[in-house]
């Protein structure tokens, strides 16, 4: 008989986690004003909230970790994270930053402004709130099948080149810095871009003089299914499939927390060495000497063994696997969840789970909150309440999607916890038409306020 799948590592080391009660859970969700970021982590059991920084390391990293050159300028450490950064995408310059989010904030500081236009696809959250912070303005030219969760469509994170073309003739080259892909895509629900999309979108790009940069947090995911999905690539090396990838890109931004296997850390990698100038400066004033950038020795040393190890086949095939284990489930138990099941997480379709909550009562948020309430679990609203308000007009900005996402940590959680969440869908699926309101804004920030937004029942 075919032998079964099995994971291509052991368990070394356990930590416990604990259940709560329902009651319990309702008192702690009450007390942190219905936002599952103001929870405290021991009152959750299983956490999907994010795959960012949340996964297991390899013995391999925290040997590493031992061996780390703590040196303030030129460390040794450094020189591997640069040779192992150089080696997957051949770009000459590097930028350690303490994460992804500060990577953005040191290239944007150089390449964005006032009034400018910065198109790709569904920008997340974080990367919108730097645009925005600087008055400049994010265009989304992801296709429109990305926006029909039923659809099956293999690289549903691609750019629409007809969307991204008309910005290039809409506005004076002068105003737009860059276009920026995002691979995989998180915001319409962890979906791939084909290397075909990216060479088309770099030579529509070439034509108007636009660079083209890489939000990369999950590039070595998307490489995975360029290689099982997209013709001719299925005899290649994620390895060589990475290198194309970024040979269409001026350079790149990196939270590590995900394809980097670490728990903390981004970068910046680019190839022109005016701008590598330029951000440097930023980096040392907002983050530390352009070798470590906010970084520690060690984790720059766990970082340089966890890029190898993301870019090799048999990692990635047991993480997305075990992505899709959950997502089929639920696709069995009837749940509405974007399809194909995305590389990180699986994105359920609030609007058509609770068709009874009002848009303005932030369904995806209501469902996020049921899902804790039933079984401890704790997944992440991608909504109304991320897409946040517009910064001129200030009103509700209402996405095409209303998502929950669960993301899956890496080598974290076994397929038993996989079965326990399917579960505890199902169970809130059961009782969906009992849920018919929402919740209400009682605070916010005016800026990226889902991280610390209150809520009072609608």
């Amino acid at each position: 008989m075919k032998l079964p799948y099995a994971e291509p590592y052991r368990i070394k080391m356990v930590e416990p986690i604990r259940q709560s009660t329902k009651e319990e859970r309702e008192n702690w969700i009450s007390e942190a004003h219905y936002n599952l970021f103001n929870l405290e982590s021991d009152k959750v059991f299983i956490d999907l909230l994010t795959d960012s920084g949340t996964g297991a390391m390899s013995d391999r990293q925290w040997g590493a970790l031992m061996t780390g050159d703590e040196s303030y300028a030129g460390s040794r450490s450094f020189q591997e994270l640069y040779q192992s950064v150089n080696k997957i995408t051949g770009y000459r310059y590097l930028l350690p930053t303490h994460q992804g989010r500060a990577a953005e904030n040191v290239l944007f500081s150089v390449l964005v402004k006032d009034g400018d236009i910065v198109p790709g696809n569904s920008h997340f959250d974080t990367t919108k709130g730097h645009i925005e912070f600087r008055k400049a303005h994010a265009i989304d030219c992801t296709i429109d099948e990305a926006f029909d969760t039923e659809l099956i469509h293999p690289f549903k994170g691609n750019i629409d080149l007809v969307k991204l073309e008309k910005v290039y003739q809409t506005y004076p080259k002068e105003k737009i810095p860059f276009c920026l892909i995002t691979i995989t895509c998180n915001t319409s629900g962890g979906q791939p871009v084909s290397l075909e999309n990216i060479k088309a979108v770099r030579d529509l790009s070439n034509k108007y003089g636009i660079p083209v940069y890489f939000d990369s947090a999950r590039f070595a995911e998307n490489a995975y299914f360029i290689k099982q999905r997209e013709d001719g690539q299925q005899n290649r090396t994620i390895k060589e499939i990475c290198k194309e990838i970024f040979s269409y890109g001026d350079g790149m931004t990196m939270s590590s927390k995900k394809d980097g296997l670490v728990n903390i850390g981004g970068f910046i990698a680019l190839n022109n060495e005016e701008i590598f100038r330029k951000a440097s400066n930023f980096t040392i004033i907002y983050e530390g000497f352009i070798t470590y950038g906010g970084l520690s020795g060690r984790d720059m040393a766990a970082l340089a063994v966890g890029l190898d190890e993301a870019t090799e086949f048999g990692y990635l095939e047991s993480r997305i696997s075990q992505v899709e284990y959950l997502g089929n489930q639920l696709i069995e138990m009837g749940i509405p969840v974007q399809r194909p099941i995305g590389g990180h997480a699986v994105f359920v379709d609030a609007l058509k789970f609770l068709p009874n909550v009002k848009r303005e009562e932030f369904p995806a948020q209501t469902l996020a909150v049921e899902i804790y309430k039933e079984a401890g679990i704790r997944g992440v609203e991608i909504g109304a309440i991320l897409a946040d308000r517009d910064p001129e007009t200030r009103e509700n900005r209402y996405p095409k999607t209303e998502f929950v996402r669960l993301a899956i940590p890496r080598r974290t959680y076994t397929n038993n916890h996989m079965d326990y969440i399917a579960a505890a869908l199902k169970n809130v699926f059961d009782r969906r038409n009992e849920i018919s309101s929402g919740y209400k804004i009682s605070w916010e920030s005016e800026i990226m306020r889902h991280f610390t937004v209150k809520l009072d029942k609608a």
